[in-house]
């Protein structure tokens, strides 16, 4: 089974997620799966990826032979803070599960996804892909951070050793609807969503944690949707890739607030607990690499995918993750 007949039986870990939930909604939803292509969407309910039992078990039962490697142990950033060791050790477990259950059987192509977060603290900007292990990453979660960077040191061992071509992408901030919108320990973007409606809902004041001063390129999950099917089909570098909007795309967390708050038509006070860490105060990253390869593709305008998370939010509140 290989790309040039189509003939594709694809795996996505992490499938109910936020990029899983994208990527399913782009191929069923938006026709983008091709003949001969078949996805499968794999929950955390089916197996535990830390296992390597539970892992070669449900690999066993859908042999695929390209995998999309989204599943991880991921939170907020004072989640983080507090449980480095925990982030460390399973994700590094299940990476290594994933990748080494793929070698074992035989599959022609991972795409794992990693994220921005693993770029060193002290650096220059923007950061690029050469730029990965130039020295550790931001103390509030290195643990993550660590054990995300090892996957791009497995896919160039196995490539050395095998001639896999494992790769990986780099998502700056994503967010949308099926987020973890968890008021501690969510992605920052829907975390405020929700603060902020109930804060509308409560009739009290808005606190944002931190002085809101932090920068940040937000990208809509469907938009990475689309960019993970190209990335399976299409890119063939072991060397990972960055996916972004561009530099001058960047907002700051204030004005990612005060876009909620239009939006939501919140009236209410809106205070910032600068007593609360900000974290990385920037991270800029470069897209000029997939600007090489796809230099018309065109990103969701950022507030009509904010407007769509907070839509797709109060409507499916019950079932939201909060």
């Amino acid at each position: 089974m290989d790309l040039e007949n189509n003939s594709m039986r694809v795996l996505v870990t992490g499938g109910s997620g936020l990029v899983g939930s994208a990527i399913k909604h782009v191929v069923q939803e938006e026709g983008e799966r091709r003949e001969g292509e078949e996805w499968f969407f794999l929950s955390s309910k089916e197996a535990n990826l830390v296992d390597p039992v539970q892992t070669r078990a449900v690999f066993e039962k859908y042999r695929p032979t390209h995998v999309i490697h989204l599943a991880a142990k991921v939170g907020g950033l004072y989640q983080h803070m507090r449980e480095n060791l925990h982030f460390l050790r399973d994700n590094l477990k299940i990476n290594d599960n994933v990748l080494q259950t793929a070698h074992e059987m035989g599959v022609t192509k991972v795409v794992s996804c990693l994220s921005s977060c693993i770029f060193p603290d002290k650096t220059t900007y923007p950061i690029d892909e050469t730029m990965i292990h130039n020295g550790p990453p931001h103390d509030s979660n290195f643990g993550y951070s660590h054990a995300k960077r090892m996957i791009d040191v497995q896919n160039r061992a196995y490539f050395q050793q095998y001639g896999h071509r494992y790769t990986a992408v780099i998502p700056t901030n994503v967010f949308g609807p099926h987020d973890n919108f968890n008021i501690e320990n969510g992605h920052v973007l829907t975390a405020l969503v929700h603060k902020m409606y109930k804060a509308k809902k409560g009739g009290t004041p808005m606190t944002v944690w931190g002085s809101g001063t932090p920068r940040r390129q937000f990208m809509f999950s469907l938009d990475l949707g689309h960019l993970m099917i190209w990335a399976l089909r299409e890119y063939n570098e072991v060397d990972p890739i960055i996916f972004s909007v561009g530099e001058g795309d960047e907002v700051s967390i204030k004005d990612v607030v005060e876009m909620i708050a239009e939006i939501l038509d919140f009236k209410g006070p809106i205070l910032y607990d600068t007593t609360m860490s900000d974290g990385q105060i920037k991270k800029t990253a470069s897209n000029a690499k997939l600007r090489r390869y796809l230099p018309d593709f065109t990103f969701t305008p950022f507030k009509e995918a904010v407007k769509k998370t907070c839509d797709w939010f109060e409507a499916n509140y019950d079932i939201a993750r909060t």
